[in-house]
């Protein structure tokens, strides 16, 4: 699945979508593809901070535990709760319905630092995530 241009990624595999102030972040379809079935997700509560390139949370498979690191800086403002519910969401919408938190960002200009999707697409064909 070639990734959604609107996202940018990290090298780690997360992707951010951003609207105004406010990140939406998850993790990509490669990183879940390689994980395989997700089983359990653990994520920040609204509150704590996410740091750049710091780990933030976990996401565990049939295959293996993972950190999740944050791609930018800020606080956390929500959390989805569906996916921590029904971990398997992030195999089956990665980029929809499995995103894990939104952060108001510290700092927009940390984007720019992020990998585009074409740029993504390119560099995942020949990674492994975390």
């Amino acid at each position: 699945m070639a990734a959604p241009e609107d996202l940018r990624f990290t090298r780690t595999h997360e992707w951010v979508r951003i609207d105004g102030d406010v990140a939406t972040i998850g993790i990509s379809d490669q990183a879940q593809g390689e994980l395989g079935d997700i089983t359990y997700l653990e994520l920040p509560d609204v509150g704590e901070r996410v740091a750049q390139s710091q780990p933030f949370g976990i996401v565990e498979s049939v295959k293996a535990a993972s950190d999740i690191y944050g791609p930018v800086d800020g606080e956390v403002v929500e959390r989805n709760e569906a996916a921590v519910e029904s971990p398997d969401l992030v195999n089956s919408s990665p980029y929809e319905r499995a995103w894990l938190v939104r952060i108001r960002l510290d700092d927009p200009a940390q984007i720019e630092r992020l990998m585009p999707a074409d740029e993504y697409d390119t560099f995942a064909e020949t990674a492994t995530p975390h």
